[in-house]
């Protein structure tokens, strides 16, 4: 059986390991066991977080229309309520930017959809 060396592709491996965790703090930029499994960590996490980004925004974008809402007089889950039924599309990203940015169209929402919940009531 022939012998088989494999220096290079060991440490072309550590090479593009270390590569990637370069600015690392101590250790784990420098030694290849450390660096790998931070690596796999950050990885982890970054793939993770990814996916939890858009539940932490679609929270925030809640957040601040349920307080805009209440400065009107309503609560949240009856306006998305009341635009439902009154057929407005309009996503909770773009409902928060015009809770911040434009705040008489957002007064118009609200009262548009404080009629069709008292219509709803009323035809009850």
């Amino acid at each position: 059986m022939a012998k088989v060396k494999r220096g290079n592709v060991l440490k072309n491996r550590h090479k593009k390991i270390l590569r990637y965790a370069r600015g690392f703090r101590g250790s784990n930029s420098k030694l290849f066991i450390s660096a790998n499994q931070t690596l796999m960590k950050a990885w982890r996490n970054a793939f993770r977080d990814r996916r939890k980004r858009k539940r932490d925004f679609r929270r925030l974008w809640i957040a601040r229309i349920n307080a805009a809402c209440r400065s009107h007089g309503m609560v949240y889950s009856k306006l998305i309520n009341g635009l439902t039924k009154a057929n407005i599309e309009v996503n909770r990203k773009m409902l928060s930017e015009m809770a911040i940015h434009d705040k008489a169209a957002f007064a118009k929402l609200v009262e548009i959809a404080k009629d069709t919940v008292e219509k709803a009531a009323a035809a009850k």
